[in-house]
């Protein structure tokens, strides 16, 4: 690196601030000054122009949130990480809105110290480059409907930008409720199609016989029920962007169709011949191994090249941990005003909570459960106990069932079996209420009671 990165390193104990100064300043690419509160922060940037401030949330005369807010008020090309002793408060989430890039855990690991500078640099490069939106806009964590800073979905944010500007098919990949739509829909965004449709379809939501129908149109008369044509999702998106959700579910006679759009651009009705140009871009999405499907012969491999011409992985939410007080206040602001709510964040343990669970289902699952506490809550603030069982620490008894630590009523015994069993049968009711001896409409009441839904 050929230019010296200025770092205002701010903490009200002098012990912090010398290490940090003796261990960063040793790498020639840094220059370091230091200053014990937030006045003296904003005297030494007229005279030492930072390009990154690390500052203590918690500080005599001027906290850190009001540090962040007039620095970028003054100088809003600063990338600012907040140090905190207490990831899961709701000062996180403020400095977070206000503008902070990250924040840093005390006592710092000066590997996460190091890892965050190189992401900001990094960050900095594409902005610069033009290859990130406008230091993503107003909010430095979102990108279009993406809500992140994780430096995962910083990555993903610099690969939508460059993808957005080419005509190149995109296929992303990640686990169910990762967000691939929303990646589909900010690149098309970021497109020069911005101003045609976005259109979107769930490949496994439609069998084989009506897939065709709805991508390609019919004529009038080509099956039973065809009173009149009909144009597919092709023609309706032309000039803009054509988005298949679950493509991995499409079947052969699909895919043979699929594949000759993709090396023909052009496509006939169903029970037609014309021949119509498709202008469209395709993006697709699925949570399948596509490659080891194509390997395994269970999708076709010409096909598999054609879509993956750029792929993304959406990450899981495990993988971006960082990111759940943003999204979980998010989730609680959407859900306040749609249900008239008046709640104004979380408690310490409810946040340690969502912070530590594994979110199998994702963002999709968080914002479930943040919808079903915002409705069922009567408090101003959530804490753990608006929280379901489900995302809570469990242990394994005798019996291979999962128990609460610090709760074991017979509610929770019999949610735990009923959700044992459910997996087990592979979520077929008919087996699982055979299981566990019980008529089926029992076993719908009790789903409901205990708000058990089939992951997607």
């Amino acid at each position: 690196m050929s230019q010296t990165t200025r770092i205002l390193f701010v903490d009200d104990e002098p012990a912090y601030c010398r290490i940090f100064s003796k261990r960063i300043s040793a790498d020639p690419r840094f220059q370091v000054e230091t200053a014990s509160s937030g006045p003296e922060a904003l005297e030494r940037l007229q005279r030492f122009p930072a390009d990154i401030v690390i500052t203590d949330l918690s500080m005599p005369l001027m906290d850190g949130i009001e540090l962040l807010t007039e620095i970028k008020s003054r100088y809003p090309q600063i990338f600012i990480l907040i140090l905190t002793s207490d990831d899961s408060t709701a000062q996180v989430v403020k400095a977070m809105k206000a503008g902070a890039y990250d924040y840093l855990l005390k006592p710092f690991d000066f590997e996460m110290v190091e890892r965050s500078i190189a992401t900001i640099l990094s960050h900095k490069a594409a902005v610069q480059a033009g290859l990130c939106s406008e230091c993503l806009g107003d909010k430095q964590y979102c990108f279009e409907n993406l809500i992140g800073q994780d430096r995962k979905m910083f990555e993903i944010y610099e690969m939508i930008s460059q993808v957005a500007q080419t005509s190149a098919t995109v296929l992303i990949t990640g686990e169910s409720g990762t967000g691939k739509e929303l990646i589909a829909s900010a690149i098309h965004a970021k497109s020069g199609r911005k101003d045609k449709p976005f259109i979107q379809i769930n490949c496994a939501a439609l069998t084989e016989g009506l897939i065709s129908s709805e991508l390609f149109g019919h004529e009038k008369g080509a099956f039973t029920g065809a009173v009149a044509r009909k144009k597919g999702l092709f023609e309706q998106a032309s000039g803009g962007t054509l988005f298949l959700d679950e493509i991995g579910d499409i079947s052969p006679t699909t895919q043979v169709s699929l594949l000759r759009v993709l090396e023909l651009g052009t496509f006939q009705r169903v029970g037609g011949s014309e021949t119509i140009t498709a202008d469209v871009r395709l993006i697709c999405a699925t949570n399948r191994d596509l490659a080891a499907a194509a390997r395994e012969k269970q999708f076709r491999e010409d096909l598999y090249y054609r879509l993956n011409v750029v792929s993304l992985q959406a990450p899981p939410l495990r993988d971006r941990k960082s990111d759940i007080p943003l999204l979980a206040q998010h989730f609680l602001e959407r859900y306040c005003a749609i249900n008239h709510k008046q709640i104004q964040g979380f408690t310490h343990d409810a946040m340690h909570l969502l912070c530590s669970y594994d979110w199998p289902g994702n963002c999709r699952e968080l914002a479930n459960i943040i919808e079903h506490a915002v409705i069922f809550s009567r408090s101003k603030v959530l804490d753990k106990d608006s929280l379901p069982s489900q995302i809570r620490p469990v242990e394994r008894n005798a019996s291979g069932l999962t128990l609460n630590l610090t709760s074991s009523t017979l509610a929770d015994v019999e949610e735990a079996l009923i959700r044992k069993v459910l997996v087990e049968t592979n979520w077929n009711l008919k087996k699982a209420a055979e299981t566990l001896d019980i008529a089926r409409g029992t076993l719908y009441g009790k789903m409901e009671k205990y708000h058990l839904t089939k992951p997607t």
